[in-house]
């Protein structure tokens, strides 16, 4: 608020804010490998949630897969595959089930679990695919490499938001395969010490191109969001970022007892006449950061116009025509545009506080740019707003 840059969550298209990680592995596994906003931190730990349909594919593939070939080969390493499947699918289920709920309630989701059971989800695809080429049918072995293969795809157009984590989910996929073909008898599958090396590099190369990619993306449009609800001169708040902020027409944000005040500059044309645009300019920028030092820490500043200004204040601490004489004295002590230059302004501040029963942040507006115009035509500082605008 006061026209400083919002600090913004990830809030997905289901209200959904989830957790930033705060145990040290998972924090390593979901770090975007470059100097990142937290609210686009957040927002990348956001996606890792998301993509659902590669999400039940993968977790579908890897247990049918599972069950098939330990129906084929009804032995121990098998049945403690299906079983670690079964488990770990499962349990990642549960968690992702649970973390959207949580997130959609705006409560804290077990963000540092759900990160560690992708890898340990990873490591039984790796393992069903040590224990197919451990038995040397490789009709077995080959369903159970293309499966381990397969997911790769999936883990790292899902899980590009965190590099790292991609890496060590494919490692633990696939690094077992060369174990196998170490150990599997068979000369061929040797080649698989050098491809699975230059795939593994291959994908956790592009997972962190997309990862590069997607960041700057999400900075291009936190920087453009900022751009189109700021002002370039003040930096305020400028009319779309006030009612974004504040909300229009009932927004929760609104609340009744809030005051909102219409500061409009007297004499600013003069100024801008007689010293140039330049030195206007100046003056806007100097105003606005005195408006700024005399807001409460939870109030919105904006210009919305020329020389316009509302300053939204949740709570006054004084009357309110107390507080619009106190902004008004504030903005006639003289302003220095350049080594020299001093000049002096006046202000008509009008204010109406907001009512119970209209949380109409455009009405508010209007009423108290009403009540400015009456100050301007009187010179008077706190014309009574109306009985039904001083409702609490």
């Amino acid at each position: 608020m006061r026209g400083k840059r919002p600090t913004v969550t990830h809030v997905s298209a289901r209200n959904e804010i989830y957790s930033l990680p705060r145990g040290r592995l998972a924090r390593w596994l979901t770090a975007p490998g470059q100097d990142t906003p937290h609210d686009i931190r957040v927002a990348l730990v956001g996606t890792l949630f998301g993509t659902l349909p590669i999400f039940f594919g993968g977790v579908s593939n890897t247990v049918a897969v599972a069950w098939v070939l330990a129906r084929r080969h009804p032995t121990l390493p098998f049945k403690l595959w299906v079983l670690a499947e079964i488990v770990v699918c499962a349990m990642r289920l549960g968690t992702l089930a649970l973390s959207r709920r949580r997130a959609s309630e705006g409560k804290t989701t077990p963000t540092d679990f759900y990160v560690l059971l992708a890898p340990l989800w990873g490591a039984t695809v790796g393992y069903g695919a040590l224990v197919s080429a451990m038995s040397r049918d490789w009709v077995a072995a080959t369903l159970a490499f293309l499966s381990a293969a397969a997911m790769v795809g999936g883990i790292c157009f899902r899980n590009f938001a965190a590099p790292r984590l991609v890496a060590v989910m494919i490692c633990l996929s696939l690094g077992p395969c060369c174990i196998g073909a170490l150990f599997g008898g068979e000369p061929v599958l040797l080649l698989t010490l050098l491809q699975i090396p230059f795939y593994v590099f291959a994908m956790s190369v592009a997972a962190r191109h997309l990862n590069a990619m997607l960041i700057s993306t999400m900075k291009a449009e936190r920087e453009n969001s900022h751009r189109a609800r700021h002002d370039a001169l003040t930096g305020l708040l400028n009319r779309d970022g006030l009612f974004s902020a504040a909300g229009r027409s009932g927004a929760s944000l609104i609340k009744a007892g809030m005051t909102v005040f219409f500061v409009d500059l007297d004499g600013f044309k003069s100024v801008n006449d007689a010293h140039g645009h330049k030195s206007g300019d100046v003056l806007l920028a100097q105003v606005a950061s005195r408006l700024r030092t005399l807001a409460s820490p939870g109030a919105w500043v904006a210009r919305i116009g020329g020389d316009e200004f509302v300053i939204i204040e949740p709570r006054v601490e004084r009357a309110p025509h107390e507080w619009a004489a106190f902004v008004t004295e504030a903005i006639e002590r003289p302003f220095e545009l350049a080594p020299g230059l001093l000049v002096s302004v006046g202000a008509s501040v009008g204010f109406t506080m907001v009512a119970a029963d209209d949380l109409d942040i455009e009405m508010a507006l209007r009423r108290a740019d009403l009540a400015m115009y009456a100050v301007k035509r009187q010179k008077t500082i706190g014309i009574p707003a109306a009985p039904a605008e001083r409702t609490a």
